[in-house]
C-alpha cells in the first residue's frame, strides 16, 4: 500500500472532516440533553414526591420533567407515550401537583435550530466543490483531466537499459545509435543537408526484444523519454483520444530533444475504415490527430516518435510513409551467434557449471526469440533451486529448453502400457520418416515422457540457421509429419487422435505450398488469395475471395494430392525399416527418452527414400542438366578477418516474410 500517494489525496480529507464535523454535530445536539426513561418509569415518578416541574410537549407526545431528587444521576428526566395512553398520562401528571406546575408548548423551530441542521450539508457540498477544483487543476491523472496525456515521463532515476544489454539485435541498434547522435548532436547532421528521421517504427514477432530496444534509447540518448502504450490514448469519451496525442506532442516539444515511445501501436494505428465504427470510429479520431501532429513537426524540433508492433500488416499506410516513420526496423528472432549474445547476457549473475557450453545450448534453440532464451535461463535456474543444487547445469538446461518447447513434463499422467506402446511407436514413426528422407535436419531427440498437451514429441533440429526453404524440404516435412500416423496404421491398423495435430499442421504446410509459394504443376506459380497470412476481420471481412469456385476446387485437390503423396512416401521407408522401427520402440518402452547419440546409433542402417524426380512447375519443360557456379573463394586480409572474428556483436537477422527456423519440437499429440 502506498501511503504517501494515499495522504495525497484531497478526498481524504474532505471524508475525514466531514466525519468530524458530522461527530461535534451530534455530540452538541446531545450535550445537555434530559435523561429519557420509559413511560412506566415515567408515570411511577409522577406518582412519587419527587417531580418539581412537568412540561408537555404538543406533537411529539414527549413529557419533560424536572426532579428535586436525581434519577439514574440526572435530574432532568424525559418519556414519550403513546396516544392511547394520553389520558393516563394526563391524570399521573394533574395527580402529582408538582410544585412549579406544568407547562404546554408548541414546538417551534428557532433560526439557530435551523442553521446547525442547514450546516453540515453545506460544510459537506463546500469540502467536495474544493476537491473537485483542486483536481481539475491538478496533473493528468486527476478527474476532469481525462483529456491529458497519460504517458510516463522516463527519469533519471529510473533503472535504464544501455545497449550493451541488449544482444542479437545488431542492425536495429545500429539504427537506433544514429537516432541517440541526432539527438544529441543535431547540428551535425543539419550542417550537411540532413533531415532528422521523424519516426522509427520497430516490427517483429513477439518476444524479439522491440520494448528493450526502446528503453535502450532512452537509457542512451539522456533526453526526455515519454513512455505510452497505444491501448491508453482510447477510452469512452468521445475526442479523449485524439486530446491525449495533442497533449502528448506538446510535452515533447516543449522538452525537445525528447524522445516519444508508443508501444503497441497497432492498438491505436490500425488500417482507417477497418473497424465497425465507419469514419467516427474513436480511435480512427486519434489515428487522425496523430498523423497531423507526426507531420506538422517542425523539423528542427528534435523529437523522435519511436513504435512498436507484431503487426506492420494492419497498420495505415498513411503512418507508414517516409516523413512520418522514416526507418521501419525489422527485429527479428536471433540467429546462433545472436542466440549465444542473447545467453550471455541472460547468464550474468546465474553460477554456471564448468560443463555448461552456451555455444551448444544457441545451437540446441533455433528459432528462440531473446525472451524464450531468458526464460529458458530462468527456468535452469529454477529448476536448480528446486534441486538444491548450487550451479546450473546441463542436464538443468536441457530440461528448461523442453519445458520452453512443450511445456512441463506430467509426472503424475499415468498411461497405460498399451497407450505407452502406441506413443512409443507413432514417436518412432515420426523419427525414422525424418531420418529416411534425404532433406531433413537429423533427429536430436525422442521422448515418450508427457508434457504440457503431448504424450511424447520428436525433435529435429538444424545443423544451422535457415532463412528459406526449397520444396523438396517441405516434402520432407510433411512425410515427417505423417510419420507418427503411418506407424499407427501400420502397427496396430488403427489409428488414434494422437496425430490431429500432425495432420492440421501437414495441412497448412501443403495449403501454403498451393496458394502462397506456387509450388505445384496444376496451379503453378500463382499466389491466391491471403488466406496464408494472418486474418483481419476489420479488413477482411467485406473482401470476397479472390479466385473461382473451380480454382477453389483444384486447390483443395492439390493439397490432397500433396498430403497423399507424403502418407504414401511415410508408408514406405517405415515398411522398409520396420525392424529399425520396432528397435526404436523398444528403447523408447526401456529408456523413455533417447539423445542424439542413441538415435544416431538406432539409425545407422536406415534406408532412405530414394530422391524424388526433378520438379520444373511444368511437364513441358526441357530438363537442364548444366550445374550451377561454384561459390568463389574469398580473400578476406588478417586484420579484417581478426576484426570480424572479434566482433561479439554480428549477427545475421532473418528476412522478414521467410520461412520460420525449423527445429521446434513437434508434439505429437493435440
Amino acid at each position: 500500500m502506498d501511503v504517501k500517494k494515499i495522504t495525497r489525496n484531497p478526498l481524504l480529507y474532505v471524508v475525514l472532516i466531514g466525519v468530524l464535523l458530522f461527530g461535534g454535530f451530534l455530540l452538541i445536539s446531545n450535550l445537555g440533553a434530559p435523561k429519557t426513561i420509559t413511560t412506566q418509569q415515567g408515570l411511577d415518578l409522577l406518582a412519587g414526591e419527587t417531580v418539581t416541574e412537568v412540561t408537555t410537549t404538543d406533537g411529539d407526545q414527549r413529557v419533560d420533567m424536572t426532579l428535586s431528587k436525581a434519577f439514574e444521576d440526572s435530574t432532568q428526566v424525559q418519556f414519550y407515550y403513546v396516544e392511547a395512553r394520553a389520558d393516563e398520562v394526563v391524570s399521573a401528571i394533574s395527580s402529582a401537583e408538582p410544585k412549579d406546575g406544568f407547562n404546554d408548548v408548541v414546538p417551534r423551530a428557532t433560526w439557530f435550530d435551523g442553521f446547525l441542521s442547514l450546516l453540515l450539508p453545506l460544510v459537506l457540498l463546500g469540502l467536495l466543490f474544493w476537491w473537485l477544483l483542486s483536481s481539475m487543476q491538478g496533473g493528468g491523472g486527476k478527474v476532469m483531466q481525462f483529456g491529458k496525456s497519460k504517458a510516463k515521463l522516463v527519469s533519471k532515476e529510473t533503472p535504464t537499459v544501455t545497449f550493451a544489454d541488449v544482444a542479437g539485435a545488431d542492425e536495429a541498434i545500429e539504427e537506433l545509435e544514429e537516432i541517440k547522435e541526432f539527438l544529441q548532436d543535431p547540428a551535425k547532421f543539419q550542417a550537411i543537408g540532413a533531415r532528422i528521421p521523424k519516426g522509427v517504427l520497430l516490427y517483429g514477432p513477439p518476444g524479439t526484444g522491440k520494448t528493450l530496444l526502446a528503453r535502450a534509447v532512452a537509457g542512451e540518448a539522456g533526453a526526455p523519454f515519454y513512455s505510452i502504450s497505444g491501448s491508453d490514448f482510447v477510452e469512452m469519451f468521445v475526442g479523449v483520444g485524439a486530446s491525449r496525442v495533442r497533449d502528448l506532442f506538446n510535452q515533447a516539444k516543449e522538452n525537445a530533444p525528447a524522445i516519444i515511445f508508443i508501444d503497441e501501436i497497432d492498438a491505436v494505428g490500425r488500417h482507417r475504415g477497418a473497424g465497425m465504427g465507419g469514419g467516427n470510429d474513436e480511435r480512427e479520431q486519434t489515428l487522425n490527430q496523430m498523423l497531423v501532429e507526426m507531420d506538422g513537426f517542425d523539423p528542427n524540433a528534435n523529437v523522435i516518435v519511436i513504435a512498436a508492433t507484431n503487426r506492420p500488416d494492419i497498420l495505415d499506410p498513411a503512418l507508414l510513409r517516409p516523413g512520418r516513420f522514416d526507418r521501419q526496423i525489422g527485429v527479428d528472432a536471433p540467429d546462433m551467434k545472436g542466440r549465444l549474445h542473447i545467453l550471455q547476457v541472460h547468464a550474468k549473475g546465474k553460477p554456471l557449471a564448468k560443463s555448461v557450453d552456451l555455444e551448444v545450448v544457441a545451437r540446441k534453440t533455433p528459432g528462440f526469440t531473446g525472451a524464450d532464451l531468458a526464460n529458458v535461463l530462468n527456468e535452469a535456474a529454477l529448476l536448480t533451486a528446486r534441486s538444491n543444487a548450487q550451479l546450473v547445469d546441463n542436464r538443468a538446461l536441457d530440461e528448461a529448453i523442453d519445458r520452453v518447447i512443450a511445456g512441463p513434463q506430467r509426472r503424475t499422467r499415468v498411461m497405460k502400457d498399451r497407450e505407452k506402446l502406441i506413443t512409443a511407436y507413432h514417436e518412432g514413426g515420426h523419427a525414422l520418416a525424418a531420418a529416411a528422407m534425404n532433406y531433413t535436419d537429423p533427429v536430436t531427440k525422442i521422448t515418450i515422457l508427457p508434457r504440457g498437451k503431448a504424450l511424447g514429441y520428436t525433435m529435429v533440429m538444424p545443423v544451422d540457421d535457415k532463412y528459406s526453404v526449397t520444396r523438396n524440404e517441405l516434402q520432407d516435412q510433411l512425410t515427417y509429419a505423417m510419420g507418427g500416423r503411418v506407424a499407427e496404421e501400420l502397427v496396430f491398423h488403427d489409428p488414434t487422435t494422437g496425430a490431429s495435430n500432425d495432420i492440421e499442421k501437414a495441412t497448412s504446410i501443403a495449403r501454403k505450398m498451393v496458394i502462397e509459394y506456387g509450388m505445384t504443376t496444376d496451379l503453378g506459380p500463382v499466389k491466391l488469395g491471403s488466406e496464408g497470412g494472418e486474418p483481419f476481420a476489420g479488413r477482411d471481412m467485406g473482401r470476397g475471395r479472390e479466385y473461382s469456385e473451380s480454382v477453389a476446387e483444384r486447390v483443395d485437390v492439390q493439397v490432397r494430392t500433396l498430403i497423399e503423396q507424403a502418407h504414401d512416401e511415410a508408408y514406405q521407408v517405415i515398411s522398409d525399416n520396420r525392424d529399425i522401427l520396432d528397435r526404436l520402440a523398444l528403447a523408447l518402452l526401456e529408456e523413455e527418452t533417447l539423445d542424439h547419440n542413441q538415435i544416431a546409433e538406432i539409425f545407422k542402417d536406415v534406408r532412405k527414400l530414394p530422391e524424388r524426380p526433378l520438379w520444373l512447375s511444368s511437364d513441358d519443360r526441357p530438363v537442364s542438366d548444366r550445374p550451377p557456379i561454384e561459390m568463389p573463394t574469398r580473400v578476406v586480409p588478417a586484420d579484417a578477418a581478426a576484426s570480424v572474428d572479434g566482433s561479439a556483436d554480428a549477427t545475421a537477422t532473418r528476412a522478414t516474410g521467410s520461412a520460420p527456423a525449423s527445429g521446434q519440437a513437434r508434439p505429437a499429440t493435440a
